[in-house]
């Protein structure tokens, strides 16, 4: 179905209605060869609460961003390969229903969709793409994701000392290996990890110490201290932010026969 629609003018037409909610905010989403498979709204756990995400799925990469305008204007945009991405359904577990994990090499965070039906449809959509895209073009799937980050509102004390309870003062932080919650002097260590940043990461104690036996360089430019002010590294903002009315409609998937038909 997805390569019908390779050359189509609906599949073009929706891509650069895609571009233009991004505007200068975002890439160039029109490339040779790609269509846009689906688009809906998901909710994704951020750092402090869950928020509303605008998803696009194209046959080679998977789009978000933040929704400024319901279906006219986003920014924020962040692109997957499709490539790197390995998904984990989750069990429901009171108000988190309908969820999985979508992890990559760069970061790993969880999502949820309305309901169980459209969770099965966006997961089936993203693992068909990511099948035939690596049938296509021979490379395997990476095994290598970063953790998905325990939310702050599940860690009242450190998770690492298990002493240290956070304030105003002593603020959370993640270990970008693990994923857990921390306070500053258990993740006052950094280290390289190059599928997620060219600069050494925020990482807590242990997984500093396993990360530094398992290095052979020794390097020592590995073994600084972060400073206290060294952020989440969350892109994602959990100020507030202008959604405006967004409506809660199932989410779309391109390349059913009625549509074939009409742009055939």
């Amino acid at each position: 179905m997805v390569d019908r629609l390779v050359n189509s003018e609906a599949n073009a037409r929706r891509i650069g209605l895609v571009e233009g909610c991004f505007g200068s905010a975002g890439q160039p989403l029109t490339v040779p060869g790609r269509v846009l498979v689906g688009e809906g709204v998901l909710t994704k756990a951020c750092r402090k609460k869950l928020k509303p995400r605008q998803f696009f799925l194209f046959n080679d990469l998977l789009v978000y961003g933040s929704i400024i305008i319901n279906k006219k204007k986003y920014n924020t945009q962040h692109i997957i390969p499709l490539e790197e991405v390995k998904l984990k359904s989750l069990e429901d577990d009171g108000q988190f229903k309908n969820g999985w994990q979508i992890c990559t090499r760069g970061k790993s965070f969880k999502v949820y969709a309305a309901t169980a039906t459209e969770k099965q449809e966006w997961m089936a959509h993203i693992n068909k793409c990511m099948e035939d895209l690596l049938k296509k073009s021979g490379k395997k799937a990476s095994d290598d994701h970063a953790a998905v980050w325990v939310p702050d509102s599940e860690a009242n004390t450190c998770m690492h000392c298990k002493k240290v309870q956070f304030t105003l003062v002593n603020r959370r932080h993640h270990c970008r290996k693990c994923g857990v919650v921390c306070c500053n002097p258990c993740s006052s260590k950094r280290f390289l990890l190059p599928a997620q940043s060219s600069k050494p990461l925020r990482v807590c104690m242990s997984c500093y110490d396993e990360l530094a036996m398992q290095s052979t360089g020794g390097n020592s430019s590995f073994d600084k201290e972060a400073k206290a002010t060294d952020s989440s590294g969350e892109e994602d903002s959990d100020e507030e932010e202008p959604n405006g009315n967004i409506e809660a409609k199932q989410s779309n998937f391109y390349g059913s026969v009625e549509e074939q038909a009409s742009t055939s």
